[in-house]
């Protein structure tokens, strides 16, 4: 039987951990089995509380988790995930239910069909629903993208989505070459499927995103160091 380890990276998301794991667990993926692999990036806010207090709740799923004793950022902490996770299919969950667990049928098809290595889970080519909020984060979004596209020779529409999901063999074809400590993670991530010549396929999924208000991390200064990191990963490292 396959497995899929869903990695979820956290960093003080108290207000929103029990939901996104609860989501996880329900979600329908057939005959595959999960692995839940959570890691607290010195979270401040109870979250490692939850973080241990839910393994302990847990009886259906396979539970690992891994704790950072100094913040570090989502790079590093995907990084511990990937080396700790053993499924036949990894997918990236966010902790704070801005993508919604619903959607891992839809990004795991064209990898149990083999066809493909690596699936991005678009939200600007999907027809679900998908929450209208600041336009200056749309267009940077999309500038983004253009930028890594004519670096990597892709035509992804949505290069910076949390949302990746990928076979085993893609993972151990690029995790070795990552390095990205912060949020640069999804540039690189990119860089190295596309250096790798795997097999990249997008899917439109839904997108409830949230306002700096409700707790959301990435700010324009990721966006502008997003510009080197597409330049670094790309034509130096």
């Amino acid at each position: 039987m396959k497995t899929l380890s869903v990695i979820v990276p956290v960093y003080n998301e108290a207000s929103t951990l029990v939901s996104t794991l609860r989501a996880v667990e329900e979600s329908d993926v057939g005959l595959i089995q999960k692995e839940l692999v959570v890691i607290d990036d010195c979270s401040t806010d109870g979250s490692q509380r939850i973080v241990r207090e839910y393994q302990t709740r847990n009886q259906h799923t396979a539970y690992t988790s891994r704790f950072h004793t100094t913040n570090r950022g989502k790079g590093a902490a995907l990084r511990t995930g990937f080396a700790a996770c053993s499924g036949d299919f990894i997918v990236v969950q966010d902790a704070d239910l801005e993508y919604d667990p619903r959607d891992y049928p839809r990004l795991l098809q064209p990898l149990i069909e083999d066809r493909a290595d690596v699936v991005y889970g678009s939200r600007f080519v999907s027809n679900e629903p998908t929450r209208v909020l600041n336009n200056h984060h749309y267009v940077a979004n999309r500038v983004l993208t253009l930028f890594s596209n004519l670096l990597t020779n892709l035509n992804l529409s949505d290069m910076e989505t949390g949302y990746k999901a990928f076979s085993r063999a893609a993972l151990r074809a690029i995790l070795p070459r990552l390095t990205a400590e912060r949020f640069g993670i999804e540039v690189e991530i990119t860089a190295r499927v596309a250096q790798a010549k795997l097999r990249i396929y997008e899917v439109g999924i839904a997108y409830h995103g949230r306002t700096y208000e409700e707790g959301k991390k990435i700010n324009w200064k990721d966006g502008v160091a997003a510009i080197g990191h597409i330049i670094k990963y790309n034509l130096f490292q």
